[in-house]
């Protein structure tokens, strides 16, 4: 038997909401075996961040080719990659991979709008990272960074799919979880000849904490699972929407998604 392995390259949440904690919960439940490269470890819970401390990219590297060298991967999906010397030195590995699915969630903006690495590192990602990627998921205001673009229309988000598909990569999805109203959900997909529309149910829930990188991981396990690339990204929307149905109050803030929820409650017998 052959087990399908994923590599997560991102930072740790120590809360356990996001970043590399959410990545190995989601690989998990899509039963393959997630593998690791921690960039950065920060300290922060349910109401935020008090302290990021970025590992150097020789120890970056070196968990990566330890993993690829012996284990093997079928997919690859980056989160918070901090610094423009960190998206160098984990662009020039995946370089060396031989065409498996990576999918780019570029960690550069909040849900909020507030940016989250400076300018280098954005312009390092854009012109070394992206054209690397089978998929790049940036939410609303990471789309509006790499694109240019200011987004209040489902027309703004497909133009801002289109410029950001000219730096390379196979497909862009740009996600609504920061829109307002009907747009709220609904995320837009380029693949270079037309554009796909996914909307799933709204769920009323405030503890939304790592949904993106939730679904990113989603989308490269399903990858890795040999699903093609519109299956993936309606399978990984399917589990975050669910994951939210469940989603965990935890904390004084904002909880996280419900990564485990067939655990939350009694498994109905047959």
């Amino acid at each position: 038997m052959t087990i399908p392995v994923a590599l997560t390259i991102a930072g740790s949440d120590s809360g356990g909401g996001a970043g590399i904690q959410a990545d190995l919960r989601t690989f998990a439940f899509h039963c393959v075996h997630g593998t690791s490269a921690l960039t950065c470890v920060t300290a922060q819970n349910t109401l935020g961040v008090t302290r990021v401390d970025a590992l150097p990219p020789d120890a970056v590297v070196a968990q990566i080719q330890a993993v690829v060298t012996d284990i093997g991967v079928q997919a690859v999906k980056t989160g918070m990659l901090l610094n423009a010397e960190i998206i160098t030195a984990v662009a020039q590995q995946l370089d060396l991979l031989n065409s498996i699915p990576i999918v780019v969630d570029p960690v550069m903006v909040s849900r909020t709008g507030v940016q989250l690495i400076d300018d280098q590192a954005v312009a390092t990602l854009r012109n070394l990272l992206l054209p690397q990627a089978t998929l790049v998921t940036p939410n609303r205001y990471e789309a509006q960074l790499l694109s240019g673009l200011e987004i209040h229309s489902l027309a703004d988000m497909q133009a801002a799919a289109q410029r950001i598909y000219q730096f390379g990569s196979q497909a862009v999805l740009v996600k609504g979880g920061g829109m307002s109203g009907e747009l709220r959900g609904v995320d837009v997909v380029f693949d270079g000849n037309q554009f796909h529309t996914f909307k799933t149910q709204r769920i009323d829930t405030f503890n939304t904490h790592g949904t993106g990188c939730t679904l990113s991981a989603a989308i490269a396990a399903n990858l890795c699972l040999n699903k093609d690339i519109f299956s993936a990204i309606e399978r990984g929307k399917l589990y975050v929407t669910t994951a939210l149905e469940h989603s965990l109050s935890l904390g004084q803030g904002q909880g996280p998604v419900g990564h485990f929820y067939p655990l939350l409650s009694p498994i109905p017998k047959h």
